[in-house]
């Protein structure tokens, strides 16, 4: 599997700077616009970029944890939910299932303080790929640094940039269910 290639910067004739659309923890987007450039920060997080080179459109998403097993795994931020939910789109959108080519990000161990979530979501977005058939062309995942990365949808191109520690976003704990958490009183 090779990485992604070496493509221009941002500002530069093929990345115009001003159709940046981010895509934010627990989103995806999908596009056929030739001009935009989907754009995201990641730590743990993986995202798969997902394009019909043919169809000419394509979509980014964002997710924070696997989900792939186990009930209420209906969020976005759970990657089974948002895999499904990217690539439902991308068919709406006149991509041919068979022409669907992926590129996988992210997944870095970005502080030692919680369990190796970017591990888990790696796993999970190649097993997804793997189960469903899909050509995965490029990734970058694992590691101990953040990335911005930047994709253009309507080609497949992507830019990546590793980031020092100082840039990466911050880890956040999975939110536990109400049952779970300690209201801070104690009933007599």
């Amino acid at each position: 599997m090779s990485i992604h290639s070496p493509v221009p910067r941002p500002g530069q004739a093929d990345w115009p700077s001003h159709r940046i659309l981010p895509v934010i923890q627990g989103e995806f987007r999908v596009s056929r616009d030739a001009d935009a450039v989907l754009s995201t920060v990641l730590g743990s997080c993986v995202s798969a970029c997902i394009y019909d080179p043919v169809a000419r459109v394509g979509g980014m998403n964002h997710f924070l944890l696997p989900g792939d097993e186990g009930a209420n795994k209906t969020e976005l931020k759970y990657g089974a939910m948002a895999m499904e939910l990217l690539i439902n789109e991308l068919l709406k959108n006149g991509a041919l299932r068979g022409q669907l080519r992926v590129k996988l990000f992210g997944g870095a161990r970005v502080s030692s303080s919680f369990t190796d979530i970017g591990e888990k979501n790696v796993i999970f977005a190649r097993s997804y790929m793997r189960r469903e058939g899909f050509e995965v062309v490029s990734e970058s995942l694992g590691g101990q640094q953040a990335r911005r990365l930047h994709f253009r949808p309507a080609t497949g191109a992507a830019r990546l940039v590793m980031l020092p520690p100082t840039e990466a976003p911050p880890e956040r704990l999975p939110p536990r269910p109400a049952a779970e958490r300690d209201p801070g009183i104690t009933l007599f």
